[in-house]
This record gives C-alpha cells, structure tokens and sequence, in this order.
C-alpha cells in the first residue's frame, strides 16, 4: 500500500464569470481506482481553498507520491506545488491534458507524467515503484533523459497505452473526497439548484481543429446504461439536484440516448439534467425522449455561421443543420445552448458579422461567444505557434474572462467590441419579445459600423 496524494490545483479567480464551475471528475476518477487497489489516497481539491491553505494540507498529507492535474490555465501552480512538496515526496508524478501533450516543461519540477488515460498507468506505475523496477516496462509515460551535452535533459516515452475498453469496469469517482457541500452551495448560489456532472462516455471521433482531445485521443467508449443511472443516483444521493453529462457529444449515438433515457424513467428518477451534443446528431424523438427523461437544456458547439470558417475548423456540419438542431430542440420543450468562436484565424469581418446576426438570431437560451484559444495539441495551436505571445492567464485582461494569446487579424480591444456586441444583441432579442427589433435593428446597424471601421 502507497500513500498517495492527489491535487486539482485549481483556485477560483477573483474576476471569475464563468457560469460552469463543476467538480473535477477526472482525479476523482484516477483517486477512486487507486483506493480499490488498496492505495491509501487523500484527494485535494483547490477550488474553495486559498493557496497558502492548500499547500499546508498538502503538506501534512505525508504522501509518499504526489500526483498532480494540469490543464493550460492550472500551468504555474502544479509547478508551484511540485517545487514545494519536492523535499518531502519520493515520486512527483504530472497528469492531464497539457502534461500529456508537452511532458517537457513538467519534467523540471516533476519526476514522471503519466500521459492520456491514467487509472491503470498510475497503478502500475505504482507497482513499479513498489518493486523497485524499471518505468520503461509501464505504457504510458513521459520521463527526463540525459541528452548529450552536460546538464542537457531530453525526454523519454515508453510505449502508448491502449484505452480501456469496458468503461463499466471503472469504479466510480471517489466523490466523498470533494468539498460537496461547498459545490452544492455554491451552485445554489449561481444558478438557483445544485449541480454535479457525470461522464457516460469518453472521447470523441471527430476532429475540431481547435479542440484538445490529447487524454482520451480519438477513442470514443461507453458506459453501459445501467452503469450510468447508478452512479447519477450516488451523485444525487450526496445532495445534488441536477446533473450535467460531461461528454464531449452526450448525442453522439441516438440508440443509446434513448437507453439511457429509458434507464432513468423505468427506475422512476425524477431530477434534471443537460448535455453536450452535435447539431446533427439529434432528431425529434430523440429530443423528446430525452425531454421526457428530464433533460432542460442541450447546449451546441455551432462555432461558425460561416461555412468556410466551419470547413478550417473542420466542423463537419452546416449552418442549415445547426438551425434545425436549434429548432427541434426548442419544439420537444428543451432549452437550447450554443457556443460560438468569434475571430477564428481565417474570419473576416463580413463572417464575424455574419455569425453574430445567426447566433443572436436563433432562439436561444444560452449564448457563449469566445475569443480562439490555441490550445497545445490542437491543429489551430500548430497553425497559429508562431503567432503565440503569451500565456493564457485571465489576469491578464481587465474583464478577466478572454485574453488574446497569439497575433491576430483583429486586435484584442476589436474582439472585446465584438464580444460585448454579440451579447447585447442576445440580451435585447431574449429579453423584449416583440418589441426587440424597434431596438435591436438600429443597435446592429450602428455596432455593424463602428465595428468594421476599427482595426
């Protein structure tokens, strides 16, 4: 048995808009595995804690291993607690989808990064240590190489690790480690109900050139639906009154929507619940069933109402097809989301427009609009690197939200004038009913030009 310490070092931003603010399932997932193999593991979730807090409880821990998440934005504090936990750890491991794609830069502070998929490389990797052999045996891994010149250190891998295929062999997220009352709290506050998510699959084939999909590749592996209605109700059983699918399509196969659906109304559950799905991959009686089941709200990733702009991102899907998806989710009484990306390298400012007039026109209930982020990993990253000149840090910007990260067509203050005009047009169309276009016709006219004259 190893003592093993696992951190999501994630500390709310003081300017912080988001309006999805989850616990972390992935840790949650890796501490749950290592605990029914007979680790002792302590789970530390950042999130309501401030920094000097974090660290003493990480301290106290004792662990002999100390497994660390990262994503882009979490980049400086995993290095700030793997440089303070140093003196006391045996085994710094680094995880999570920007280790995964860049082990270098970890490699510094951290002694191994366990890349993609991490339950059973973390177990063996522990198993290896226990007995004292060599990582190179353990698929999976990233770890320093002494390179040629003096004091140069490159990086080794040991083979890929294929994907588990049967998700229902998975125990279920070690929730009882997370501050759920907190969350619960918290949620309430924001949104008027507590929310937690769950993931019934894993992975997606598609391949959005702006999207990251390093940890679970292009694998895409389901939960079967009894699998998935247990572990909604474990979730609802700690307080929780909502759950949202953290898949990266929920819709991605009707049949099995269906299943699910017919899962929670044959045991009687009656909670609410959203889902990430694709604008073509959802039909009418899909949308009903899933309404019946107790879905509220489908959110979309359309991106574009240009289809060239769609063709660069490789989208694969229409704005016709966007319409109608909008369209019959909004007939079976679901609320309808979308998200759109604003300035893409390739947009205009005639499809930037266009895409503003679109999604502001569609009857929405939620509109995200964002500024590209080339995320590590991605084809728009290896399109724009030479163009990147700084980290992603919300501080950065003075509303906290969007920072421009690369050299682009438009500049920052065009892209903010473009993101406050597509969300007040929203908010006029959403909020006066019949009598929006008596405004919302000369603010577009007038946001139209102002926008086309800056540079």
């Amino acid at each position: 048995m190893t003592a093993v310490l696992l951190i999501y070092p994630f500390f709310i931003p003081r300017r912080d808009r988001s309006v999805f603010r989850f616990p972390p399932l992935g840790i949650s997932y890796l501490a749950a595995a290592l605990e029914q193999a007979g680790h002792a593991v302590t789970l530390l979730d950042c999130t309501f804690l401030e920094r000097q807090a974090a660290l003493e409880r990480a301290q106290s821990a004792r662990a002999e291993v100390v497994g660390i998440y990262c994503m882009v934005t979490m980049l400086e504090d995993s290095l700030w607690f793997a440089r303070a936990l140093r003196p006391q750890t045996r085994l710094l491991v680094a995880g999570g989808p920007l280790p995964t794609c860049e082990p270098g830069p970890f490699l510094e502070a951290f002694d191994v990064v366990v890349r993609g998929e991490g339950e059973q490389t973390l177990l063996d990797l522990l198993e290896a240590l226990r007995q004292g052999t060599d990582w190179v045996a353990v698929p999976g891994l990233a770890y320093p190489q002494k390179s040629g010149g003096p004091g140069e250190t490159g990086v080794a891998y040991t083979p890929e690790r294929t994907f588990l295929k049967n998700l229902d062999q998975l125990p279920f997220p070690a929730r009882r480690w997370l501050p759920n009352d907190q969350y619960i709290q918290y949620t309430r506050k924001k949104y008027g109900y507590s929310i937690t998510t769950v993931m019934s699959t894993r992975g997606c084939p598609f391949r959005c050139e702006f999207c990251s999909n390093v940890v679970f590749g292009g694998s895409y592996r389901e939960r079967s639906p009894a699998n998935v209605v247990d572990e909604i109700e474990e979730a609802l059983g700690l307080g929780y009154e909502r759950i949202s699918f953290a898949d990266d399509v929920f819709t991605m196969k009707k049949e099995r929507v269906a299943r699910v659906c017919e899962e929670i109304l044959r045991r009687g559950l009656r909670f609410k619940w959203e889902c990430l799905g694709r604008v073509d991959s959802l039909d009418a009686p899909t949308a009903q069933i899933m309404k019946q089941a107790g879905c509220t709200r489908l959110y979309f990733g359309i991106e574009s109402a240009d289809e060239k702009v769609l063709e660069l991102m490789n989208k694969q899907i229409t704005v016709e097809g966007a319409q109608r998806a909008v369209e019959i989710a909004r007939q079976a009484g679901l609320e309808a989301g979308a998200f759109f990306i604003l300035f893409y390298p390739g947009d205009t400012n005639e499809s930037v427009l266009r895409t503003l007039r679109f999604a502001t026109s569609l009857p929405l209930d939620y509109l995200g609009l964002s500024m590209p982020y080339p995320l590590p990993g991605t084809k728009l990253f290896d399109r724009v690197r030479e163009r990147i000149n700084r980290d992603w840090r919300p501080e950065q910007s003075p509303f906290g939200s969007h920072v421009l990260i690369f050299d682009s067509g438009f500049s920052e203050a065009k892209m903010w004038f473009g993101l406050f005009k597509g969300q007040i047009q929203f908010r006029i169309r959403k909020g006066l009913g019949a009598l929006a276009p008596f405004i919302l016709v000369p603010f577009e006219k007038l946001t139209d030009l102002l926008f086309r004259l800056m540079k």
